[in-house]
């Protein structure tokens, strides 16, 4: 049986990929959080993986709070970049595949046009530049890794879906800006992907989102048409949000990922986002 170490295994993803292999015979996930591995110990790192042996690790574990990066910036790195680099260095010695999970931060979104794989990377902020950094140093120490950069990523726990329902009980309006384009993902799919490249020796990297873009006020606008809320949505500039909350972290305008190498070496496709996150509230 191969087994596939799994960080992070608390978060959305992590239960994603969980309730993937659930039952599956031939792999036998070990599952960690912060209070099993540490992934900033590179020696705790080098001897859990030693004694587990596994086929594959898969990298869950983030710093992924956007404005806490901003003033907690040895943190974000720590986890984002030093704790990948352990594991790269890790999954080498013992020939382990990697898959590390990115973001569409590790990009500017000054422009018009879905990103590729092939796009020159440029991010804003702490948390974008710690994720690129953990890119940098995957490709850097490891042997056989994936990097699949995913966006507005939402599953079981807390996201911004969880949080739009909430505030729609108590909210007859709610703000949200219309002038950040992107691509909601649900959990499930990222994990069917992820599931889709380990075996293979397709390795490099990935962007894997659903399919489709809208904005953050279009996004509030089809949950709550789904889940039959009639709380409004009052569609306001990036500008106006910052108004109101001022320690906000800069963020892409425009991060929308195109999944080319996906469509250039395989036949895997992500779900339309309005398919997804219909499937989700369905199944919520």
């Amino acid at each position: 049986m191969n087994k596939i170490i799994v960080t992070g295994c608390k978060g959305q993803l992590g239960i994603a990929i969980n309730k993937l292999y659930e039952g599956n015979r031939e792999i036998e996930l070990v599952n960690t959080d912060v209070e099993e591995l540490d992934i900033t110990d590179i020696g705790k790192v080098l001897a859990f993986v030693r004694e587990v042996k596994p086929y594959a690790i898969i990298n869950c574990a983030a710093h992924t709070n956007v404005n806490a990066c901003e003033k907690d910036v040895d943190n974000a790195y720590r986890i984002n970049a030093i704790g990948p680099r352990n594991l790269s260095i890790a999954a080498a010695e013992t020939g382990a595949k990697l898959m590390q999970v990115s973001t569409d931060y590790v990009f500017a979104g000054n422009g018009d046009r879905p990103y590729t794989e092939f796009d020159a990377t440029s991010p804003l902020g702490v948390y974008g530049g710690s994720k690129l950094a953990g890119e940098n140093f995957v490709r850097d120490f490891a042997k056989n890794y994936f990097i699949v950069r995913t966006a507005w990523l939402y599953g079981e726990g807390k996201n911004f879906v969880k949080t739009m329902l909430r505030l729609s009980e108590t909210h007859d309006k709610v703000r949200v800006v219309k002038d950040q384009m992107g691509t909601p993902t649900s959990a499930d799919e990222l994990a069917k992907a992820i599931a889709y490249l380990l075996p293979t020796d397709n390795y490099g990297i990935f962007h894997g989102t659903c399919e489709g873009d809208c904005s953050w006020a279009d996004f509030t606008k089809e949950i709550f048409r789904l889940a039959g809320r009639k709380t409004v949505v009052e569609a306001i500039t990036t500008q106006e949000y910052e108004k109101d909350n001022p320690a906000s972290a800069p963020r892409p305008a425009y991060s929308v990922l195109d999944n080319y190498m996906l469509r250039l070496t395989t036949d895997f496709k992500f779900a339309d986002w309005h398919d997804a996150i219909a499937a989700y509230l369905k199944n919520d």
